[in-house]
């Protein structure tokens, strides 16, 4: 049988995506369900385990395949926007409802229960959530959930940013957390695929995923004045982005945060632990 990456693989020894018959092995195979989140964010562990380690979050409004439900409250899914599999808490999923139209676009916003910034918000939306606008109220936009959210932070679901560095210098100062994804917390990878996202350009979830798919190397050797705005710079196990020949943009366990770092000693510091750059990828 075809070995695959089990992260973007729905299969188990005892049971896979019905898709994936003559594929992989496995006891049984199953239909998938549509799902939808319905918590700020939800995290994607390995195993059924609320102390497990964190592998990845959908965002409000993002969908999934539902393939198993436990008894214990966890269901077995794979996110739609970039296809990792995983386990999440069932009380964060919801039918699928009515189809999103519009996306945050601040880094994040509040939904209050009426068309007043005075009431008490109800959830606080990270950039990229997803939401099904239904009307306009004042300066406020209706969503089928009930909620209120301030126009100017929502544009519709196709708008695209022009430039994924300045998308992701919005993140400055967001806390590092590993398989975070949101503007309350992430990770390296996380901010590069939140930025390239934004621009309308496909990403995986994980840096080693993101070196094999995007760009092409540019066979860099040293030379920062080679480098141009929006290179994505890998290590193994980390990815960063170039604002300038000078700056890099990253979201990093050394500082805990998304910080801006002068290129040339970042890269003497992050080669001296141990991780020289193993290639720059020019989109």
């Amino acid at each position: 049988m075809t070995l695959l990456d089990p992260r973007l693989t729905p299969a188990r020894p005892d049971l896979a995506a019905a898709h994936l018959r003559g594929v992989v092995e496995a006891a049984r195979y199953v239909e998938g369900t549509p799902w939808r989140v319905v918590r700020e964010r939800a995290g994607v562990t390995r195993t059924p385990d609320s102390t497990a380690p964190l592998t990845t979050e959908a965002l409000f409004g993002e969908a999934v395949t539902l393939y198993e439900a436990t008894e214990e409250g966890w269901g077995w899914v794979q996110l739609d926007a970039d296809g990792y599999v995983g386990w999440m808490a069932l009380e964060a999923l919801a039918p699928p409802g009515a189809p999103a139209t519009h996306k945050v676009a601040a880094l994040r916003t509040p939904v209050f229960p009426g068309p007043s910034i005075k009431l008490p918000p109800t959830a606080l939306l990270s950039f990229g959530a997803r939401l099904a606008v239904t009307g306009l109220r004042d300066r406020f936009l209706m969503t089928a959930d009930g909620g209120f959210v301030f126009a100017e932070h929502l544009v519709p679901l196709d708008r695209v940013e022009a430039d994924p560095v300045a998308v992701a210098a919005r993140f400055l100062g967001a806390a590092y957390l590993w398989g975070g994804r949101s503007s309350l917390g992430l990770d390296c990878s996380g901010l590069v695929q939140a930025a390239l996202t934004a621009c309308g350009i496909a990403c995986p979830r994980d840096s080693d995923m993101q070196e094999a798919a995007l760009g092409h190397d540019i066979g860099f050797a040293g030379d920062l004045s080679s480098l141009r705005r929006g290179d994505l710079v890998f290590w193994p196990g980390h990815v960063g982005l170039v604002e300038d020949a000078g700056t890099l943009l990253h979201a990093t366990a050394h500082y805990m945060s998304v910080v801006r770092e002068p290129l040339g000693p970042a890269l003497a510091r992050i080669a001296a632990g141990g991780t020289p750059v193993r290639s720059v990828k020019r989109l």
